[in-house]
């Protein structure tokens, strides 16, 4: 067995290995690819490609770049643990800032040689016999002992299917493909969806557009933001002085845990949350009938609660109208709703003209396209095995699809803190397997079937009091068959402990028939027949 701390082959052809096989090759180079990326080389894994079907890194954050776009999760912990940076310029950085954050850590870790840009995975097969993977890209053909699929699950946008929008004269467009280049400055934009994205760029286009109509189908849940300048003192310190970083980062956790029983089904503290949205409304929000609309009439929680401070003073402008009626379709030049039923609206058949649309209505999280590409051994795909509801072991591994891991799979969403900490959490547990794999020699593994169905029904008991599942809402936690398969519903530091260490006897071992000299080399797969190990 060669050794992966002195030996550094061609990151798309291992020694031993054939023309255009790689040990481990990682789907996408957002926060999710890279870090995987990085921990593995540190770690001595070196023969490793990351394929991103943009010509730039940065993922989500490369993609969503509409005005205002900035993250709502502290820039302390929305960043990696192993990486932190001390010149953070805000509490909650911004869109820019976060990508060339992102940009710098591929510099530090040389990952440049190992990122094949403008590449976009079409197919990814399991060959059972030579225990790889088979994939199809755009540039070509590629095979890999394991795939790390770490596209995110923001990385398809979703827009609604409504009458009448291809026959739409004007632009129309998602927040995710912002249109820099168009003045807005004459136009009447209409918005549809008021999600994390809308309420962010809805204040800018207060500012600019002639005109602002907001299509609103459930009013948010938003609390006060409290964004502020990092100080220069504060830099210096933590340049000066990692460790008090890294104590600020362990306090800002610490008092994210602390919100999260009232997203578990305690009262007390969903009652605390709801009065200080309610008072952050009432505050910004004079007019009685306007705040109506804007009051959410489900559990705090239930959907994914907002952070603005300019949100609410942008909706009581003048230039700006919210419209609560269903759309009904969408005309040329303009956008129809008809009345709610049993409510008091605007006349049956109201136009309401627009000249541009701009969709803020999320992703697809639970229905990703990239499960139709994944294929098992059993010939069926992701989608197929999953009819529309997401399953995995500890969101990472799925039962008939070796070598497979999910990067934020099924159920590792958070609602009240960091998913780079989730994220941190699955890279511990993939190498904890590429170890276990190294040091037994294996060619596969693949988690039971059992194992999978009693970790999943487990989630679904501790999710029954939760407001995600008892909070009397719909949105994207659930999926189409009303599960919720997208939220962890317990604390972040028990889902780390649970993944601090792969547990063989819930997998499927299966070794390869090798030669001597083609032994696996850092958890890489060879080619070859496979066999379980006894006692597997």
């Amino acid at each position: 067995m060669t050794d992966p701390h002195t030996t550094d082959p061609a990151p798309h052809e291992a020694a031993g290995a054939s023309p255009g096989h790689v040990s481990v090759v990682i789907v996408g180079a957002g926060f999710a690819g890279l870090g995987t990326a990085i921990r593995l080389l540190q770690e001595g894994y070196r023969d490793l490609l990351i394929l991103e079907r943009a010509d730039e890194v940065g993922g989500t954050w490369r993609d969503n770049a509409y005005p205002g776009c900035a993250c709502d999760v502290p820039s302390r912990l929305y960043s990696f643990s192993f990486a932190p940076n001390p010149t953070w310029s805000r509490r909650f950085a911004p869109q820019e800032e976060i990508e060339r954050y992102l940009k710098r850590c591929v510099d530090r870790y040389d990952l440049t040689p190992r990122l094949r840009l403008g590449c976009e995975l079409q197919r990814a097969t399991w060959d059972p016999d030579r225990l790889r993977w088979e994939l199809d890209t755009s540039t070509g053909p590629l095979s890999a002992g394991l795939l790390v699929m770490a596209q995110g699950p923001l990385s398809e946008p979703a827009v609604p299917s409504l009458p009448g929008l291809d026959g739409f004269a004007g632009e129309a467009f998602h927040s995710a493909g912002w249109k820099h280049d168009l003045d807005l400055s004459a136009k009447r934009v209409g918005v549809i969806g008021t999600g994390a994205s809308a309420v962010q760029f809805i204040p800018h286009l207060q500012r600019t557009a002639r005109q602002v109509t907001v299509f609103q189908r459930t009013p948010s849940w938003i609390a006060p933001r409290r964004d502020r300048p990092v100080p220069a003192w504060q830099h210096r310190l933590f340049q000066l002085a990692p460790t008090a970083q890294r104590l600020a980062r362990g306090w800002e956790y610490l008092a994210r845990e602390a919100t999260l029983p009232a997203l578990l089904g305690n009262r007390t503290m969903a009652a605390l949350g709801r009065r200080e949205a309610l008072s952050h409304l009432h505050r910004q929000v004079k007019d009685p009938e306007l705040r109506s609309k804007l009051t959410p009439d489900y559990a705090l929680g239930c959907k994914r609660v907002l952070l603005s401070d300019d949100y609410y003073p942008a909706l009581v402008q003048p230039n700006v109208r919210v419209v609560t009626d269903p759309i009904a379709s969408v005309g040329p030049n303009a956008v129809l709703t008809t009345p709610r039923s049993g409510t008091r609206g605007a006349p049956a058949g109201t136009t309401h003209p627009v000249d541009v649309l701009i969709f803020g209505t999320g992703f697809r999280v639970t229905d990703a396209s990239y499960a139709q590409h994944v294929i098992g051994g059993d010939g069926r795909s992701l989608d197929e095995v999953w009819r529309g509801s997401p399953q995995a072991h500890l969101g990472t591994t799925v039962a008939g699809f070796p070598n497979l891991f999910l990067m934020a799979g099924p159920n590792t969403g958070v609602g009240h803190t960091s998913l780079i900490h989730m994220i941190e959490s699955q890279i511990n547990y993939l190498v904890s397997t590429l170890r276990l794999m190294r040091s037994r020699g294996l060619g596969s593994v693949d988690v039971r079937a059992e194992t999978q169905h009693a970790y999943n029904a487990e989630l679904q008991n501790r999710m029954a009091p939760t407001v995600w599942a008892a909070g009397g809402c719909s949105g994207w936690y659930q999926d189409r068959t009303g599960r919720v398969t997208t939220i962890w519903p317990a604390s972040t530091w028990q889902f780390r402990r649970r993944t601090r260490a792969i547990d063989p006897d819930e997998y499927v071992l299966t070794a390869p028939h090798v030669a001597p000299d083609q032994s696996i080399s850092d958890g890489s797969v060879r080619a070859g027949v496979g066999e379980a190990q006894p006692g597997s």
